[in-house]
């Protein structure tokens, strides 16, 4: 018997060797956070807990078969994973489905977001592209990387599905800062959109979208309609105080006065039912899997790793930012979701996946490398 729990013991050990503890430690409470905040949003239901608890599964899966992966055989395939990741992409502007655009594809068993897999495959390619040349990047090489960087917002944003395109979009630029870009070309980047907003305005954004920036500047003007979201999520959170009033006792939720509170506006359940202490230990546990996935990517003995090992980091920061701000009134209402609280298959398991390729990283560096 001996023998046998020895063998599983090492066993164990072989398969599970290639995973970053610290990081996996900080997910999984993050995830444990998560489900406790969602079955009290969704008025106690085990069904929804346990089908996002099933998505985790999903997730932490592909977080391990991707930890096993050496970097250098996912930069061989980093081309075809993004060719592959464009086609639903395109497709689902045809086929697809949703309430403000086509965002999601019907697969009959579960709904999928094409999108997502952009999150993951468009630094893979920016940082493929650009390990191949030097670095900082010459001017060519940026108009390429800008190249495929705007492939996939453009068509992200045809859906029109304007949070996520700019999350995908930072994915790729964070790439680009990492492999040296100067700040000019960013500078010039902002001052691009900035003169281009006046016609977007009129002939691009949808009456909802212009619904959601007038809101964001001045919620009191419509408190019954558009700015109801972020009215009620500012209450919620006040409300929280400092403890909180209790887990399951959130009265803007149970009583339905904050809309999405189990997916976009999750994070405001959490602030009224666990107060600042509960943000405040949220918001620690995100930014050391930030700081995990910097330290990492810093370690990485080669360019390719390191540029995607920190830009998967940094664009984890984006998610968490964006959300926050959103519910707090700081930022528009984007449909961003907050990472591994919000309910929802297709973002947790791209989020998990990216996070085992993290891994990779860490498990398959060169030790004899100085």
């Amino acid at each position: 018997m001996s023998i046998i729990l020895r063998w599983l013991f090492e066993l164990a050990a072989r398969l599970l060797r290639t995973l970053d503890w610290p990081l996996l430690a900080a997910l999984l409470a993050l995830m444990g956070i998560g489900l406790a905040v969602l079955y009290s949003a969704g008025g106690e239901s085990q069904s929804l807990v346990v089908a996002q608890g099933a998505r985790f599964g999903v997730g932490l899966a592909a977080m391990w078969a991707l930890s096993r992966m050496p970097p250098s055989q996912l930069r061989n395939w980093t081309p075809l994973v993004f060719a592959a990741s464009m086609l639903p992409l395109v497709a689902v502007l045809f086929l697809g489905s949703g309430r403000h655009g086509a965002h999601w594809l019907n697969l009959g068993v579960f709904y999928f977001q094409p999108a997502e897999l952009l999150k993951l495959s468009l630094p893979m390619m920016v940082a493929w592209y650009l390990n191949r040349g030097a670095l900082p990047p010459r001017v060519p090489a940026v108009l390429v990387a800008a190249t495929i960087i705007a492939a996939p917002t453009g068509l992200i944003l045809l859906q029109p599905d304007f949070g996520t395109a700019m999350l995908v979009a930072s994915s790729g630029a964070f790439a680009l800062y990492l492999a040296g870009l100067s700040w000019w070309w960013f500078a010039a980047a902002i001052g691009g959109v900035a003169a281009v907003a006046p016609a977007a305005w009129f002939w691009m954004l949808r009456p909802y979208q212009k619904d959601r920036i007038m809101t964001f500047l001045n919620p009191e003007s419509d408190p019954l309609g558009a700015g109801w979201n972020i009215i009620q999520s500012k209450i919620a959170i006040g409300g929280g105080g400092l403890s909180g009033k209790g887990w399951g006792e959130g009265s803007q939720s149970h009583l339905n006065y904050i809309p999405e509170h189990t997916t976009d506006f999750i994070f405001a359940v959490l602030s009224e039912e666990f107060g600042w202490i509960g943000v405040a230990a949220t918001l620690s546990l995100y930014l050391f899997v930030v700081g995990r996935c910097l330290w990492i990517a810093s370690e990485a003995r080669e360019g390719y790793s390191r540029l995607l090992a920190g830009a998967l980091g940094l664009a984890f920061s984006v998610y968490v930012i964006v959300n926050a701000g959103m519910i707090a009134g700081l930022l528009p209402v984007v449909g961003v979701p907050m990472p591994l609280l919000s309910y929802g298959g297709t973002s947790a398991v791209s989020l998990l996946a990216g996070l085992g390729v993290v891994m990779a990283v860490r498990a398959h560096r060169p030790v004899h490398a100085r």
